[in-house]
């Protein structure tokens, strides 16, 4: 069986301890649980080992040993792939009902298929969803620009979609649900990554398919959803490059005499670590996510700094006495140009659509209100889309207008208060005590969930603070990224759904608290993280009853999404029953 317990490794974040012998810091933070790092050979510190899994399952099956090392490597792959079949099955079931346009569907459905067929979003008039649910083909795309409040890229692929399977509730999520489904092998395989264990990615990844809230968004024709997917693929590709660029660090350090790698202050802090593809793939996510809602931008700042931040670690490790120095001079202005030009870059080109017509929304203001300007000596569409963008900037701060659904960000962990996209009575329903039936569509996470990410997140941001656990702190980046900026805009309307985009990121916190609880196996070098030593007696006995709470509590978790089932989906139950799942007076 995969270990599943997440190892500490020394070394390997920006706030590791320089020196061998604790510091007194080091020495007042251990009443809070700080430990000492554990003897870890240099290679190991930059360039982790994966997690070995135990011969115990093996044996039991009676498998041999070469057919059980082919199992394992299959794994890595066929693991993520099963987990995914599985989040896509539940995806894609019955995914054109509600046969309705719910929600924020009534803006993003339409302009998508405006934006693909003519290159700009038109002005629809009212009372137009009816008639497209009745006969999408007589209704015509208006020729007159609308006015849009989102850059293009999330309706560029829900029209993708659109015109796939045409303009009807199906088409115009079928793009959504496939980015849902593909999110979800991503967190598997970024999960492996982190912890170094398919278990514990795989874990993650199911815990990401059996969230209610992602759930709703994969199903609807929103752009959070679509964010979100960018945000994670950006972060999985900055976790590759950390691997990579420390792996070429470890390899590029000597060995002694004993084949033993050892730190060289000068290969540290003037190896130029080349060309990075994978950070440059991430400045690309990162744009596409800016390029779809405004909130990538904050990402975008949140994961350039801790890419540094990462870099100033792997130096540090590999021996340098002045890492932010060395990073500084080696890796900085890299790390920038690959990241910022490259995701504004992105943006300006997603706008290609409204660039090369003359019909969109303010298309033309640079030839007519802004003509004689200062900044004249630009290109027109390029003051014109300045404009509109200041315009667009000024509508969302000053967005203050009651909604029923809306929500403060302090209370989205713990659920305070769901948006519901969709809801309908049903009379003549003999089953209930009313004699009415209800379907909802409920965009809400699974509770258990979400109420036991709330400690999760707890326990990482102690971890990162005192065990100098970096995957710790790389969780509680993506959290802090999708979620802290939105208390700055307290007065504006704003949403539970918004939450989405770090969603992936709960469930990493999750998968690390859940590994901690099964604790470390038998032989692994995290077993001092814990106290215990390879000749500990009790040590087998705590991990077989860390497993056994660790999968009370998935079952749990799966169990409630289950049961929340119908208000994901918008299934018709008796009113007493949707009573039943109504757990809070707000989720009404």
């Amino acid at each position: 069986m995969t270990s599943t317990a997440p190892e500490t490794q020394r070394g390997q974040d920006a706030g590791d301890p320089l020196g061998e012998q604790p510091t007194s810091w080091q020495r007042r933070l251990r009443r809070f649980g700080h430990v000492p790092r554990p003897e870890t050979s240099l290679r190991d510190r930059l360039d982790p080992p994966w997690t070995r899994p135990g011969r115990q399952v093996w044996s039991v099956l009676a498998i041999p040993p070469h057919v059980a090392d082919r199992l394992v490597r299959w794994s890595a792959w066929g693991g993520p792939l099963l987990v995914t079949l599985v989040a896509g099955l539940l995806r894609f079931w019955r995914l054109d009902q509600p046969n309705a346009v719910i929600f924020d569907e009534t803006y993003y459905a339409k302009d998508a298929w405006a934006l693909v067929n003519q290159g700009y979003e038109g002005s629809w008039p009212k009372d137009v969803d009816k008639l497209i649910l009745k006969d999408p083909s007589s209704v015509p795309i208006p020729t007159d620009p609308g006015y849009v409040v989102h850059p293009p890229v999330g309706k560029w692929i829900i029209g993708f979609g659109e015109q796939l399977f045409g303009f009807t509730p199906f088409g115009w999520r079928f793009m959504v649900a496939v980015l849902g489904t593909i999110s979800v092998l991503l967190l598997c395989r970024i999960g492996r990554r982190l912890f170094r264990s398919t278990f514990l990615g795989c874990l993650a990844g199911l815990l990401l398919a059996v969230d209610g809230l992602h759930f709703v968004m994969s199903r609807t024709a929103l752009l959070d959803l679509i964010v979100m997917f960018f945000v994670l693929a950006a972060f999985g590709c900055l976790v590759v490059d950390r691997d990579r660029s420390r792996r070429r660090l470890a390899d590029a350090l000597p060995v002694d005499e004993e084949g033993v790698l050892r730190p060289d202050a000068r290969i540290a802090e003037t190896l130029r670590l080349g060309w990075r593809p994978w950070r440059l793939g991430a400045g690309v996510m990162l744009g596409l996510a800016f390029a779809t809602k405004w909130n990538g931008l904050y990402v975008l700042a949140a994961f350039g700094l801790m890419t540094v931040l990462w870099d100033v670690g792997a130096r540090r490790t590999a021996g340098a006495a002045r890492p932010y120095m060395a990073v500084l001079r080696r890796d900085l202005v890299p790390a920038f140009f690959s990241t910022v030009p490259v995701a504004i870059v992105t943006y300006i080109v997603s706008w290609t659509g409204w660039i090369v017509t003359d019909k969109g929304y303010y298309r033309n203001w640079a030839a007519t209100e802004g003509k004689g300007s200062s900044w004249s000596w630009l290109p027109d569409w390029l003051r014109s889309l300045w404009h509109y963008e200041n315009q667009v900037y000024d509508f969302h701060v000053g967005l203050t207008s009651g909604h029923t659904y809306e929500s403060n960000p302090w209370s989205w962990l713990v659920l305070g208060r769901p948006v519901s996209y969709f809801y309908e009575e049903q009379a003549g329903c003999k089953e209930s005590s009313t004699g009415k039936c209800a379907a909802e569509v409920l965009a809400i996470g699974t509770p258990l969930l979400w109420w036991l990410a709330c400690f999760a997140l707890a326990y990482v941001v102690w971890r990162w603070l005192f065990r100098r656990d970096w995957r710790a702190g790389a969780i509680a980046c993506g959290v802090a990224a999708g979620w802290v900026p939105w208390f700055f805009y307290q007065e504006r309307t704003i949403f539970l759904f918004y939450a989405v985009v770090f969603v992936p990121f709960l469930c990493l916190a999750v998968t690390m608290l859940l590994g901690a609880i099964v604790g470390p196996a038998a032989g692994t070098g995290a077993r001092a993280d814990l106290g215990l030593t390879s000749k500990d007696p009790t040590g087998e006995r705590r991990r077989t009853l860390g497993a056994i709470a660790a999968g009370v509590l998935v079952l749990l978790i799966i169990w409630n999404f289950i049961y929340f089932w119908p208000l994901y989906t918008g299934t018709p139950i008796p009113e007493d029953l949707w009573r039943d799942r109504m757990w809070l007076d707000t989720w009404v």
